[in-house]
């Protein structure tokens, strides 16, 4: 057994000593919220002299947006109850703020709480670059889903424009063969085209939408985009489009989602038109009271609102029987113009066409 009396004196162990060369940041404050007794790296850390850190409220050190949910566990260690790994902000006499991380032990008693903190604003500031850079990677990610989807679902309508325009092509009265060679790739084409984009929209049905920022647009100008593009189904169809934006033309809203919204009401529209008759669509602008609408109107098959209730805007909701049918076009209109705060309903009967009022905020 080693005799301990036989080792050399060790030095007297001094307590003010051991609490000047901490580098953590050591303090005793009353209850009556003023520190009592502050070590050197509290001081050099805020930049405050020891006479200005004990003169003054220690809310007054506290970073502003943090005092009141401060004070809020201040009252716990008042009730004797200890804390652990408490953070708050503090502000340095340059302006800085630091993070710092809190264990104290209240002295009911002594009216005292002994506290001990470091400082974490370094790794504060690695978990907000990487926040930030998820967020940044998930709004990218989001906005290339986007992007993806909407591409995909409307890309259909021009190729179904472009094989319609095949279909009316009589081939008959070409006698060249290289030319019936090449109208018949560009057919199949096409046609592999459309059941790749349909592909596509099934395999990113599923995918949030991305609230996308606004813009003052035209709505004369998405209108006449979707018209360029359909023109050939337009006029097959013999569709009669009638419009009037004198209530307003200029809305707060984002212009390929407009694009969108128009792409899909026209062309189904056009697609559930009633048999035997010609496509007739009305699109108008109104105002009630502060707010915008948009209003269309067709007078094709219409809705059973009894049979379809809230289900007319769900994914995969199908409600015709129609070989080009997949239950987006309506469930994508209704997320663009409720991503952007606006919302959309329906007012309809079976046989008598049907009515989307589109109510923008401004």
């Amino acid at each position: 057994m080693t005799n301990l009396s036989s080792q050399p004196d060790l030095p007297a162990i001094s307590k003010e000593h051991f609490f000047d060369i901490s580098d953590d940041f050591l303090c005793v404050a009353g209850y009556d919220g003023y520190f009592k007794l502050i070590n050197p790296a509290f001081t050099r850390l805020l930049g405050y002299d020891e006479q200005e850190l004990l003169s003054r409220p220690i809310d007054s050190f506290v970073y502003p947006e943090d005092r009141e949910l401060t004070a809020k566990y201040r009252a716990k260690l008042r009730q004797n109850i200890p804390l652990s790994d408490y953070e708050n902000r503090y502000v340095t006499k340059n302006g800085e703020v630091v993070w710092l991380s809190w264990t104290s032990m209240p002295k009911d008693d002594e009216q005292l709480v002994y506290a001990i903190a470091k400082n974490v604003t370094h790794k504060k500031i690695l978990e907000n670059d990487r926040n930030t850079l998820l967020a940044n990677l998930t709004r990218i990610n989001q906005e290339l889903k986007q992007l993806t989807y909407t591409t995909s679902h409307d890309l259909r309508s021009p190729v179904n424009n472009l094989l319609a325009i095949f279909s009316l092509l009589d081939t008959s009265k070409i006698e060249d063969t290289e030319t019936l060679e090449f109208i018949s790739i560009l057919k199949s084409a096409s046609e592999n085209l459309k059941d790749t984009l349909n592909q596509y929209v099934d395999a990113l049905i599923r995918q949030d939408l991305l609230n996308v920022k606004k813009e003052e647009i035209s709505l004369s100008r998405p209108l006449g985009i979707v018209t360029a593009s359909l023109t050939s189904l337009i006029e097959n169809s013999k569709t009669t489009i009638r419009t009037d934006f004198s209530e307003f033309d200029t809305i707060q809203f984002n212009e390929a989602f407009m694009v969108s919204i128009f792409l899909n009401l026209i062309s189904n529209s056009i697609k559930y038109v009633i048999p035997h008759h010609h496509p007739v669509i009305s699109i108008h602008t109104r105002k009630t009271g502060n707010v915008k609408q948009l209003v269309f109107s067709d007078e094709g098959r219409g809705f059973d609102m009894d049979d379809v209730k809230d289900r007319v805007f769900g994914l995969n909701q199908t409600f015709h029987n129609h070989i080009d049918g997949k239950g987006i076009g309506l469930y994508l209109v209704h997320n663009q113009i409720t991503s952007l705060g606006g919302n959309i309903t329906l007012e309809s009967k079976p046989g008598e066409g049907a009515t989307f009022i589109l109510s923008f905020r401004n």
